[in-house]
C-alpha cells in the first residue's frame, strides 16, 4: 500500500477539530483521490465508539463516473424534501453572524451544481432502521454510526480532503438504495458526503454563537 501520509499538512488535535469546515466550493472536482486514502478514513472511522460494540456501520464509497451522476440526481431531486420550518430560535442563531448563511446557500448551489464532478461520494450506512422507533432506540442507532461518520470527515482532513455532510439522498432513500444495491428494509442511510481534495489547505474557526449560550451548569 503506498504511504498515504499528507506531509504537506500538519494539524494539531485543536485546529483539527476547530477548522474541519463544510467544504463545498473548495473541493478540487479534476484532482483524483486515491482510494487508499480513502480506505484509511474508513479504517480511523471505525475506531469510533459505537453501542453496545455492534460494529453496525458501513460505508458505500462511489466513484464510477455513470454511477456517480444518478447518484448525483437522487440527491438534487431530494434537495429541499421534507425541510421542517426552522424554529425562531434556530434562524437566530444561523443568522447571528451576518452573511453566514448567505455562503452556506451559495455553497449549496454551487454544490448542487457539481455534485456529479465530486471524485467520490460516500454514503455511511448503519444496520436497522429508526423509522417507528422510540427515543431509546433512536440513539442507540444514531449513535452508532454519527462519531464514526465525524471522525471519517476529520481523517479527511488530516490527509488534506475536504468533505460535507448532506442528507439530501435520504427523501429518496430508496431510489438510493436501489442504485447502490443497499438492502433498504434493514440498512439505513445516514449521509451522502462528498469527498476531494481541497483549493488550498488554509482553514479558519467558524464564528459561532457565544459558549455561554449552549453550555448549561447542573441544570438547564
Amino acid at each position: 500500500m503506498p504511504d498515504v501520509r499528507n506531509d504537506q499538512l500538519q494539524l494539531s488535535a485543536e485546529e483539527l477539530l476547530s477548522t474541519t469546515r463544510a467544504v463545498r466550493r473548495r473541493l478540487d472536482l479534476d484532482r483524483p483521490v486515491d482510494p487508499d486514502l480513502i480506505r484509511r478514513c474508513v479504517e480511523l472511522a471505525v475506531q469510533a465508539p459505537t453501542g453496545r460494540n455492534r460494529q453496525r456501520w458501513s460505508f458505500v464509497v462511489v466513484t464510477e463516473p455513470e454511477r456517480k451522476a444518478a447518484l448525483a440526481e437522487l440527491w438534487r431531486r431530494g434537495l429541499g424534501q421534507g425541510d421542517a420550518e426552522m424554529p425562531a430560535e434556530d434562524v437566530r442563531r444561523a443568522y447571528a453572524v451576518p452573511g453566514s448563511m448567505e455562503k452556506v446557500f451559495a455553497g449549496l448551489t454551487h454544490l448542487a451544481a457539481n455534485l456529479h464532478r465530486v471524485p467520490a461520494l460516500v454514503v455511511p450506512c448503519v444496520s436497522g432502521r429508526t423509522d417507528r422507533a422510540g427515543v431509546t432506540e433512536q440513539a442507540g442507532t444514531w449513535g452508532s454510526i454519527l462519531p464514526a461518520v465525524w471522525s471519517f470527515m476529520l481523517a479527511a482532513r488530516l490527509h488534506g480532503l475536504g468533505t460535507v455532510w448532506t442528507t439530501a439522498n435520504l427523501p429518496v432513500e430508496r431510489e438510493v438504495a436501489q442504485l447502490l444495491g443497499i438492502p433498504y428494509a434493514g440498512v439505513m442511510q445516514a449521509a451522502l458526503i462528498p469527498v476531494a481534495h481541497t483549493l488550498g489547505t488554509e482553514f479558519r474557526p467558524a464564528r459561532r454563537v457565544p459558549v455561554e449560550e449552549v453550555l448549561h451548569w447542573e441544570r438547564w
